[in-house]
């Protein structure tokens, strides 16, 4: 299916990717002739749901993805084919995985999302696949930070980069030290998250474009400072959360509308913690414009956390603008 179809189709075109919106297509017979092209649709699914949820957020694809996730590993685990593509279906089922992974996690979903990255791990496991290793814990890593787990995240970051050795890629080697830091950050550990950080910046500066994994391209300098700003918010450093939220703002591509999104509610949260409910409020109503446009059940906790930290401040006119708003997007 053209790449263009596909993201103008929305999210229901996840399932007919790969033959989810035919009946027929429910189950696959024991013994059945896997190709090349099955292999190719499987990667191509998962390049579109990371290019949907770039735009929109997890919320309208996790249930489809799951679906397609499924008839992944059937063709996987029922199918006849050669080495070769068993080895692109292994790949791809266990990319598939992850990317629902993350679905589910973007939705609030973390028991599921740590299932779903399990899998994954033990897909690259058994196929002997040092890059879906390193992406499968490189999300747990963020997994466990965001489930208040921070020393499962160090591990998991340390794990993905002793995994990503071989690999040649700075760019991930940035990423993994970032989800380290987010760990450290947690622990309060201010030394170890700034080395960690440090870490970051200088790979990202070695050789950016060389051997990128193809996950990646959501990552980059504006990735960076918005995940540095979530380690400066988690050390009550305000003053350089805001800034690098601000930066991450400043230079996200337009095509991340989601990851802008993220970034603004990271923002009014830091301006909260710094004390300032009016500029709080302004980047609160920013978030909330992008509401119809992003379904990020992440994202909107974020938000109503927000809302209500600033309730009783309403006297400030910004604060009762960014609670009308608001209040009328969940009503509408």
């Amino acid at each position: 299916m053209h790449r263009r179809t596909f993201l103008t189709g929305g999210p229901a075109a996840v399932a007919t990717a790969l033959g989810l919106d035919q009946p027929a297509a429910a189950e696959v017979p024991l013994g059945t002739r896997v190709g090349a092209a099955d292999a190719h649709r499987v990667e191509a699914a998962v390049r579109d749901i990371r290019l949907l949820d770039d735009a929109h957020g997890a919320d309208a694809l996790f249930d489809r993805a799951g679906r397609a996730l499924r008839r992944a590993y059937q063709l996987l685990n029922c199918g006849s084919f050669s080495a070769r593509v068993e080895q692109r279906l292994q790949a791809a089922a266990g990319e598939l995985a992850i990317s629902v992974g993350w679905l589910a996690h973007d939705s609030g979903r973390l028991v599921e999302a740590r299932s779903f990255y399990a899998e994954a791990l033990a897909t690259a496991r058994m196929a002997d696949d040092a890059r879906l290793e390193a992406h499968s814990f490189c999300n747990s890593a963020f997994l466990a930070r965001d489930a208040d787990r921070p020393r499962e995240a160090v591990r998991a970051a340390q794990a993905a980069r002793q995994a990503a050795q071989g690999l040649g890629s700075d760019r991930l080697r940035s990423l993994l030290a970032m989800r380290e830091a987010g760990g450290w950050a947690l622990l309060q550990d201010r030394g170890a998250c700034e080395r960690s950080i440090g870490t970051a910046r200088q790979a990202l500066r070695d050789r950016p474009q060389r051997r990128r994994p193809e996950w990646m391209s959501f990552y980059g300098e504006a990735e960076l400072l918005g995940l540095e700003s979530q380690c400066w918010s988690a050390l009550r450093a305000w003053d350089l959360a805001t800034d690098r939220a601000r930066r991450a703002i400043e230079l996200q591509q337009p095509q991340f509308v989601r990851n802008r999104a993220l970034y603004t509610a990271e923002l009014a949260r830091d301006q909260l913690g710094a004390g300032e409910p009016a500029a709080a409020a302004e980047s609160g109503c920013q978030v909330v414009a992008l509401f119809s446009e992003v379904r990020s059940t992440r994202i909107r906790a974020m938000v109503a956390d927000t809302a209500s930290q600033l309730r009783p401040h309403r006297s400030v006119p910004e604060v009762a603008d960014f609670i009308q708003r608001y209040d009328a997007a969940l009503a509408g």
